[in-house]
């Protein structure tokens, strides 16, 4: 006799799918709309059978976030502790701009196992180059609520219209709204994680 199956086997869905799923549903409804209810109806499935995956919304939740940090979080524990933080910082904002939606609870403390590897892998390869532990975590934590912040900011201006500005009052403001100097996020954004790269080594 076949052993019986449980109601997520039946389903033939994983939890890697299930979490997906919830992040697409995100992307186009926002976090309101993420029910059990809708993202059963997503799947297929009932929405008790989503329980067999995650025990309640929180659980959820945290599995979004889990989702987006182990996407950025390279594989190798071995690179060099720069080309590690540096790839982490520049997937990270991508995911955040490619899933707005999470914005609102990517702050939330690592929950998962998964989480908590991704961050094990970038304290092994800070203090494998040499940081104390303590240092290592300070580091991994101020890089990436930048990188969360500036994407939130991105997100909130979007595209918008200069001001007006006096050539007289403003020269140097004028000067740099004509050219563009200063403009374009990504040179921002990458400017800022090389800026505090070169900080977290005269730190270490």
């Amino acid at each position: 006799m076949a052993a019986k199956r449980q109601r997520g086997e039946r389903a033939g869905i994983t939890r890697a799918q299930v979490l997906d799923k919830a992040l697409e549903l995100v992307d186009r409804v926002g976090l309101g709309g993420l029910t059990m209810r809708a993202l059963g109806a997503e799947l297929g499935v009932e929405a008790m059978t989503l329980y067999h995956y995650v025990p309640n919304k929180d659980a959820l939740i945290d599995g979004l976030v889990e989702r987006v940090f182990t996407a950025a979080t390279p594989a190798a524990a071995g690179d060099d502790w720069r080309e590690h933080l540096r790839a982490y910082a520049h997937e990270l904002r991508m995911l955040l701009l490619e899933h707005p939606g999470v914005l609102p609870v990517i702050v939330r403390p690592a929950a998962t196992p998964a989480t908590l590897d991704a961050v094990e892998t970038g304290l092994q390869v800070l203090t494998g180059a040499g940081f104390r532990l303590g240092t290592a975590l300070d580091a991994i934590n101020t890089l990436t609520l930048f990188v969360i912040s500036h994407t939130a900011a991105e997100v909130a201006i979007g595209e918008t219209a200069p001001p007006t500005l006096d050539a007289e009052r403003h020269p140097l403001l004028l000067a740099a709204a004509t050219t563009n100097a200063g403009g374009d996020d990504f040179t921002r954004f990458a400017f800022a994680v090389e800026a505090l790269l070169t900080g977290f080594d005269e730190a270490r």
